[in-house]
């Protein structure tokens, strides 16, 4: 094979490939189809051969009676011409002979008559005649015949003896069908109106030649139809290819399309979300690095081991949030692990008293009962990461809790038992609106989501930002639990729950 001519079978074999699944489609299809035609040719031709052969027999009898009707009439009438009781010359005996004889051996001609002979009953039992001359001798000249009869007479007489009563009761034509051919006709024999005998005739017309026409025209018609609709499948199978691959490239360009707003829209929320983080980070540093600046103006040899520790821990805060501010997934280990062992009861006293109770002057003092349960044990959490939780629900209840005199309590228990334990922070504010209270479709408080506000104080905006960050953390990587609830008294309550 020449190079050209394997390039050329190369890129046939590659078209063909790019359609592979298409014609699979279309082979099962078809196959189908072959499989459907054979099953409904074999039915029709069932059916076909049912009434071709329902026909042919009824044709086959008709015609078989039919001629045995006229050999019987033919007898009948050539002997009722004849008068018995005058004797005939041996020119005329031989005449009539003869005449019998030409009865007889005209429907023997016939390919599809087997055989013709007339049965008498006498004295002696049933007596067939199948020549001219026993017959005359029989019925004119009243002499001796043979008695001797081949086989197919013995079947004849066998027949006529079981039918006999049937025929002189009915004096009818009656046909007794061996298999689907074979045909033999009894025709009552009666000569001047008296019941003589009968005519038999046994007759196999062959009609088959007619079927096998049929069968094979109908067999031809099946193939040319699955042929057409072969080409038809075809022919359906280029267009819809064709239709199915300016669909696939339109897809293609939507999808395409679609992708790059996806990723425009993903980088843009992104963006946003970096934006809050900075906004959101912005005024943490801000307000700790006040804090600092306090602390090393108010520093003291006395308190510069205090100070100084307590500037390290506003420095790792700081640090902490502006990690977390570049990273939007931080990795697992930088969270929690064996390595951290936190004190969440001295968490929460170096939050209230640094950083809450530490307000600028004008601004309304709010007081702090903390109920801490000595047996909490340590988390395995990074302290600076419990600080991202807890202090921005702390501070929710600072900014929506509404009136002079708010107290903030918090609390916490361990149960032994239970390997578990519970944090509450309330307040006797003005409590959470019950709608913020109801979950959406994964079962998340919808006071938890971005941009809902946590407080009913209307006369402040805030972005709820950071009650959605402090349950992004506490739920997504601390493996927390945390629910809001209305007080008794009606104010917030938020509950965490800490596995160990």
């Amino acid at each position: 094979m020449s190079a050209e001519s394997t390039n050329q079978f190369s890129r046939v074999i590659r078209g063909v490939r790019k359609y592979q699944f298409e014609f699979k489609h279309l082979m099962v299809l078809f196959l189908v189809l072959v499989l459907f035609q054979i099953a409904i040719l074999y039915m029709n031709q069932r059916s076909v051969d049912t009434v071709f052969l329902q026909s042919q027999q009824w044709y086959q009898q008709d015609a078989a009676e039919r001629i045995a009707n006229l050999t019987a009439t033919s007898l009948e009438m050539l002997l009722e011409s004849k008068a018995s009781t005058r004797r005939f010359s041996a020119p005329e005996s031989r005449q009539i002979v003869q005449d019998f004889n030409i009865i007889f051996s005209q429907q023997q001609l016939d390919k599809n008559v087997q055989s013709v002979c007339v049965l008498f009953d006498d004295d002696a039992g049933v007596t067939a005649v199948d020549n001219g001359k026993d017959l005359f001798a029989y019925w004119i000249s009243d002499s001796a015949i043979r008695r001797s009869v081949s086989w197919e007479e013995q079947q004849a007489i066998a027949l006529y003896r079981e039918n006999r009563d049937r025929l002189i009761a009915t004096e009818q034509t009656m046909t007794v069908v061996e298999g689907h051919t074979t045909f033999h006709v009894f025709v009552p024999f009666v000569p001047r109106g008296e019941y003589l005998g009968t005519v038999y005739m046994k007759s196999t017309p062959d009609l088959s030649f007619l079927t096998r026409e049929m069968s094979e025209m109908y067999g031809r018609t099946a193939l040319v139809y699955s042929g057409l609709i072969l080409a038809s499948l075809v022919a359906m199978f280029l267009i819809s290819s064709r239709t199915v691959r300016e669909r696939n490239r339109a897809q293609q360009a939507l999808f395409e399309e679609q992708s790059w707003h996806l990723a425009e829209q993903i980088h843009h929320q992104k963006e946003t979300m970096f934006a809050k983080r900075i906004y959101h980070t912005h005024h943490k540093a801000e307000k700790i690095g006040g804090f600092i600046k306090e602390d090393l103006r108010s520093m003291t040899p006395e308190t510069m081991e205090e100070v100084r520790e307590r500037i390290n821990k506003y420095a790792s805060f700081v640090a902490r949030v502006i990690y977390d501010m570049k990273w939007y997934d931080p990795p697992i280990h930088t969270i929690r692990g064996a390595l951290f062992s936190t004190n969440v009861n001295d968490v929460i006293r170096f939050l209230v008293e640094n950083l809450f109770q530490r307000l600028p002057d004008g601004r309304t003092r709010v007081r702090f009962d903390l109920d801490l349960d000595p047996a909490l044990p340590p988390v395995q959490i990074n302290e600076y990461v419990l600080w991202e939780v807890l202090e921005p629900i702390i501070q929710n209840s600072l900014d929506h809790g509404g009136r002079d005199g708010l107290v903030v309590t918090i609390r916490t228990r361990h149960t032994s038992g239970e390997r578990r334990s519970v944090l509450i922070i309330e307040d006797n504010g003005n409590g959470i609106d019950p709608v913020l209270l109801e979950r959406d479709a994964n079962g998340i408080q919808k006071v938890f989501h971005e941009h809902s506000s946590g407080g009913t104080n209307g006369g402040k905006e805030h972005s709820g930002y950071g009650c959605y960050l402090a349950h992004e953390i506490a739920t997504q990587r601390c493996g927390w639990k945390l629910e809001a609830q209305l007080c008794e008294t009606g104010g917030a309550r938020f509950i965490f729950e800490i596995p160990h």
